[in-house]
């Protein structure tokens, strides 16, 4: 699945087609949960995206894509997978592929807490860590992918700033130092950005401390797990992450 970076990427590529404010000219695809007249002679206002969701902005609605685990996109490109979603525009066309596509009326600020989202302006790591010790009993693993708390975190941001945060995934909020809290909530944003610059250079795989690894940059034997409330695959090290 991709996470919030991917989508940063996605919605940086489409700013440079210089469509915010273009006339969508056709609408094609499979897609049945909108109705596909309705974008159709439509302006782009806007492009945005919040956490795993790139959203194109109208004047009264917002189409929501989520990519989910295998969804795909292509800019004046096609492929043999059925098409969900295809819009053109006077010069360019942009197809998406095995996502989920829905609607959002209105205000999309009164829809999402941009302020939620590692990878926004308006990222707040004050109310992350507020949001974070009103869960006092769950485990860290669980909530490092929670997306209002998160937006954007997927499994391998949640295993790598794990890491780098010395905290072992079991770990209750309740009992995790302040100050770790703290680290942990920075380096999420951190490595949200290392992972923006890492993907764009095709380097990621090459930059990873724990996930998919067999042994840390110690040396030491990396485990692996389902845990949690999710039972997402976690990446660890018992000889560097003290569960608290």
């Amino acid at each position: 699945m991709p996470e919030g970076p991917s989508i940063v990427i996605l919605r940086e590529h489409i700013e440079t087609l210089h469509l915010k404010g273009q006339e969508i000219l056709e609408v094609s695809g499979n897609v049945k949960t909108i109705d596909k007249d309705l974008l159709l002679h439509k302006k782009v206002k806007d492009f945005k995206s919040w956490g795993k969701h790139f959203l194109i902005i109208f004047d009264k609605f917002t189409i929501r894509i989520h990519l989910l685990m295998f969804g795909t996109y292509l800019f004046d490109d096609e492929k043999s997978t059925p098409l969900k979603l295809g819009l053109t525009f006077k010069n360019h066309q942009v197809n998406f592929y095995t996502c989920d596509i829905r609607l959002i009326a209105g205000d999309i600020k009164k829809t999402y807490d941009f302020s939620a989202d590692i990878m926004a302006s308006e990222w707040k790591p004050a109310k992350a860590i507020k949001k974070l010790k009103e869960l006092p009993d769950e485990l860290i693993c669980d909530e490092l992918l929670n997306q209002t708390i998160f937006s954007g975190v997927g499994n391998i941001i949640k295993n790598e700033v794990l890491y780098r945060s010395k905290i072992h995934p079991l770990s209750e909020i309740k009992n995790i130092p302040l100050a770790k809290l703290k680290l942990l909530v920075k380096q999420v944003s951190v490595y949200g950005y290392e992972f923006l610059e890492q993907k764009k250079a095709g380097t990621l795989k090459k930059h990873w401390l724990v996930y998919s690894k067999k042994e840390c940059p110690l040396g030491h034997p990396i485990q692996k797990s389902l845990m949690g409330k999710s039972q997402r695959q976690t990446h660890y090290c018992d000889g560097c992450q003290k569960r608290y």
